[in-house]
């Protein structure tokens, strides 16, 4: 029996008891899809330590064509997550003639994502023009980027296979071929970066063909799966080819433009605050990327935890059961903020071992370790949010809470941060502590109305058999 579709609750059984066994089935669908998110944070970590080695100039331009594709990156991945919801709710109410066209159209959504990224990735001269970059630089971003580009099909092909692959619940499959590209990233950033095997020696344009083949030895190697695994002979991608179905995209649409844009804003609010920083010297720019970074890695287990809550709770209101989606819903958040304080009582207490671990700077290290105080409350108001908006994705509710999280953090958390680095309107001026304190401010208040959504105004399931006209 897969992770997802446990034995669901039933009414009689004690309160406790229906918390714990569906806290399980989260734990059980939830760790792989951490094991995955680490891995593809791994590849960023390896081509940046890597790249570096090479040169200043070729880690400067990895980091720069990262800067520019990941935003990208994260548009498209949140569109696509659309159909994990979508599947897992017909798989819970047994229409399972709909999952495989509905996967098709989130394929061909993803093929028309590869080509506009591509386009794009490109064509990125005049970008670079405007960050005014040495030509040399410039050069070395381009051609990793134009590296990278090779690999983009691969990349949002295996996304949108992961809606079919997670929507089951099988959330293993994904773990093990992110674990593969990551395998295979490290050797190949090796051979091409520093000219092994007799190829010459491309530095950071090497390191954008090592992630290109590696995303596409996975792609591979995941196509080859789903092909022959028993697993998957219901749902067999070639006998089960579909057409181009215009409603069915559109639906996939509807849904996932607002994850998409609400997972774009929230990526380039934090590259906006990196560049508001940048006056007040390299010192504060990297204690505030020291901390970032940390914050970051800890938030990968509610991040996953809330993705599987959003397998979860669509899969049980497909299964006819919204009591229970509404028990799960609501007892997350006591998990979530068991998790938060756990993550903030230790940014506290080892906020001195965090900074030295990152930087042997004194001067970094104290702007670290004053930004990592701001960041325990940061981190409670971010996993109360990531909870509540995970459990309005399963029930395809992805409209409104967009507009809270524009609001919230372009309404208060921007502005409010600016006032407080750079102003003395309300306090004397906080220098980046400011910006903390803002985005702490609007993830609360994003907590607070993601919070009303849910508990109170009880969104209401679309029905999974909408799309059957």
């Amino acid at each position: 029996m897969d992770e997802n579709h446990q034995p669901i609750p039933q009414a009689r059984q004690p309160l406790l008891q229906r918390t714990l066994s569906e806290w399980k089935t989260l734990s059980l669908l939830g760790a792989p899809i951490l094991v995955a998110q680490l891995a593809q944070m791994a590849n960023g970590v390896i081509d940046t330590v890597m790249a570096g080695h090479a040169s200043a100039e070729d880690l400067a331009a990895v980091g720069i064509g990262s800067s520019l594709w990941m935003p990208l990156f994260l548009l498209f991945m949140g569109v696509l997550q659309a159909l994990q919801p979508i599947i897992s709710g017909y798989r819970g109410s047994q229409q399972l003639g709909r999952i495989m066209p509905v996967t098709w159209q989130g394929l061909y959504i993803g093929a028309g994502a590869a080509v506009i990224m591509i386009l794009l990735l490109t064509n990125v001269h005049p970008v670079l023009a405007m960050l005014e970059l040495d030509p040399h630089t410039a050069s070395i971003t381009q051609g990793y980027l134009d590296a990278f580009a090779w690999g983009v099909p691969a990349l949002l092909l295996m996304t949108a296979l992961r809606g079919l692959t997670d929507g089951l619940g099988h959330t293993h499959v994904i773990m093990a071929f992110s674990l593969l590209s990551t395998l295979f990233n490290l050797p190949l950033n090796y051979i091409f970066i520093y000219g092994k095997l007799g190829l010459p020696a491309m530095g950071g344009v090497g390191c954008g063909w090592a992630t290109a083949l590696s995303n596409g030895i996975a792609a591979l190697a995941l196509l080859v799966y789903l092909n022959r695994s028993k697993a998957y002979r219901q749902f067999h991608l070639i006998a089960d080819w579909c057409r181009p179905d215009p409603a069915d995209i559109r639906y996939i649409l509807k849904l996932g433009l607002p994850i998409g844009f609400t997972i774009f804003v929230e990526a380039s609010m934090f590259s906006i605050i990196a560049l508001f920083l940048a006056p007040l010297g390299p010192v504060v720019v990297a204690g505030h990327q020291i901390a970032l970074n940390a914050v970051s890695l800890m938030f990968m287990l509610p991040l996953s935890l809330g993705m599987a809550l959003t397998l979860r709770v669509s899969f049980l209101l497909g299964a006819g059961a919204p009591d229970t989606a509404r028990l799960i819903s609501r007892s997350s958040l006591i998990l979530a903020v068991a998790i938060a304080c756990v993550y903030a009582t230790l940014l506290v207490l080892n906020a001195n071992g965090i900074a030295r671990l990152y930087t042997g700077d004194v001067d970094v290290q104290n702007v670290t370790i004053s930004l990592l105080i701001y960041a325990a409350m940061f981190q409670i108001a971010d996993v109360i949010q990531v909870t509540c908006i995970s459990a309005l994705r399963g029930y395809k509710d992805t409209r409104i809470p967009m507009m809270i999280m524009l609001f919230s953090f372009w309404g208060v958390g921007m502005p409010l941060g600016y006032a407080l680095t750079f102003t003395d309107w309300l306090v004397p001026a906080m220098g980046a502590a400011g910006f903390w304190v803002g985005l702490t401010g609007g993830l609360a208040s994003a907590s607070i109305l993601l919070g009303i959504r849910l508990f109170w105004f009880s969104p209401q399931p679309e029905a999974t058999a909408e799309r059957s006209a």
